[in-house]
């Protein structure tokens, strides 16, 4: 009998402690928090925008940890703030528009492993 064993490696992440390396940045910030092979999770800091784009490989889950923004997805919009989840199914363009004085910031678990799939799309 073949036997298979996966470890993992297990965190509890203080977001309330999470900052960016450094305040010195034009519009997005991007730290990798976990990775492993089944997914892939950031903390993301937005001053102004992101700007519509779709992934062509994989679903995100998005948890808004502070901020506000204005959330397009697909072809609804609507307005995001502390607390809410939000979940991207792959192939929808999404996009954000910050509303609030500090950045948004959010967690963003990317699912498979986030290789880079980010097609933009003309708004």
């Amino acid at each position: 009998m073949l036997t298979f064993s996966l470890s993992a490696y297990s965190q509890k992440i203080d977001v309330k402690a999470l900052s960016p390396s450094s305040g010195d940045y034009d519009n997005i910030h991007i730290k990798k928090i976990s990775e492993d092979s089944f997914q892939s999770s950031f903390v993301i800091w937005v001053k102004n925008q992101v700007k519509p784009h779709y992934h062509d490989y994989h679903s995100e889950y998005i948890h808004v940890l502070s901020g506000e923004a204005i959330m397009r997805l697909d072809t609804t919009t609507f307005t995001i703030q502390k607390g809410d989840v939000i979940f991207i199914p792959q192939k929808s363009i999404h996009a954000v528009k910050t509303l609030s004085k500090e950045p948004l910031k959010v967690i963003s678990i990317q699912t498979p492993v986030f290789d880079g799939d980010r097609i933009w799309v003309e708004d």
